[in-house]
């Protein structure tokens, strides 16, 4: 059993309003309103690297714990937008945190990452290797966005989340959880070159420019989350034997208001227990459920024995859910 004993975020300062993109794409504050809910997201500064996005947040997650950077036994970072191909992200954050010389990896499973870490680290952390563990949903999509793509550019902000999580007896933990992935439909979400499939120094293959940059099948990956994300929410109330009465709070990834609103409406959970900031910040890839998570803390909106439902959903295509007993 894991109980959570500290959240943190960070938000770059850099604000992108829908009227600053307006000059950039072309879109309008209307139309990325209407279709996604936001109007404004975080763009991080040049000279910030995605580790350092997450060091900040780490750091907040751990004075909320109260403990030391050496009290880190386990470090997992969920991100698709690491500093570098190679290596993880991680082992750069443990190093700039201070931790010690903690086993340190990343999870992609793009924006579902956040939701496999915490998953995992609950699996080290109840399997009795650690007791405390260190979880982060880092990502900086302004780099590998196609700023004239307004299907994409409008959607994506820069953020990360963080938690810090322990072994303890006395909660119940994770009640339920979901995770999995629908690998035939993997491309509808890719960044088509600079893998090893398709290296970019093979110029020979006369690459598009915007085979450089994220795309997305917008429609499809659309029609695959309002399809799979109500039948996950029904998995785990079933496996928890709960129903939707019980549970009172619901953080679902901030990709898409209209997503949370319809989930709302085909699991008739009332609007008012989904946790939303995406109109502030917008689309943060694994960093959107820790960010919205340590807000609703930091609000006084939950507490603990509260039963908190988290599903991340995005490229794989993945999904990943859990409810737990704060």
């Amino acid at each position: 059993m894991f109980k959570i004993i500290g959240t943190g975020s960070y938000l770059p300062e850099k604000v992108m309003s829908n009227f600053d993109l307006e000059k950039l794409v072309d879109t309008t504050d209307e139309w990325i309103r209407e279709r996604t809910g936001i109007q404004e997201r975080r763009i991080a500064q040049d000279n910030q690297s995605n580790s350092d996005l997450a060091v900040n947040a780490a750091k907040n997650a751990l004075s909320s714990a109260n403990i030391k950077p050496q009290d880190v036994e386990l470090l997992i970072v969920g991100t698709s937008t690491p500093d570098y191909a190679v290596p993880a992200v991680a082992p750069i954050i443990q190093h700039k945190l201070g931790c010690n010389n903690i086993p340190a990896f990343d999870i992609n499973s793009v924006c579902s990452s956040f939701a496999y870490s915490l998953i995992t680290a609950a699996g080290f952390l109840n399997s009795g290797f650690y007791n405390n563990c260190l979880v982060i949903g880092s990502d900086i999509y302004s780099r590998i966005l196609n700023w004239h793509d307004r299907a994409t550019c409008c959607i994506f902000g820069d953020g990360a989340g963080a938690v810090v999580i322990t072994k303890d007896q006395s909660t119940k933990g994770i009640l339920s959880h979901n995770y999995g992935a629908k690998g035939e439909d993997a491309e509808l979400i890719k960044i088509p070159v600079g893998g090893s499939k398709y290296p970019a120094h093979f110029l020979h293959n006369n690459y598009k420019k915007e085979d450089f940059y994220f795309q997305m099948a917008g429609l499809d990956v659309y029609e695959f989350t309002i399809i799979t994300v109500p039948r996950v929410i029904n998995d785990l109330l079933i496996q928890a034997n709960l129903t939707i009465f019980d549970i009172d709070w619901v953080i679902l990834h901030q990709a898409n208001i209209r997503i949370i609103e319809s989930v709302s409406k085909k699991t008739k959970i009332p609007l008012e227990k989904f946790i939303v900031n995406i109109q502030k910040v917008g689309n943060t890839s694994s960093a959107s459920i820790p960010i919205a998570l340590d807000e609703a803390v930091k609000q006084g909106k939950i507490k603990r024995k509260d039963k908190l439902m988290m599903i991340g959903f995005g490229g794989g295509l993945s999904w990943g859910g859990l409810i737990i007993e704060w």
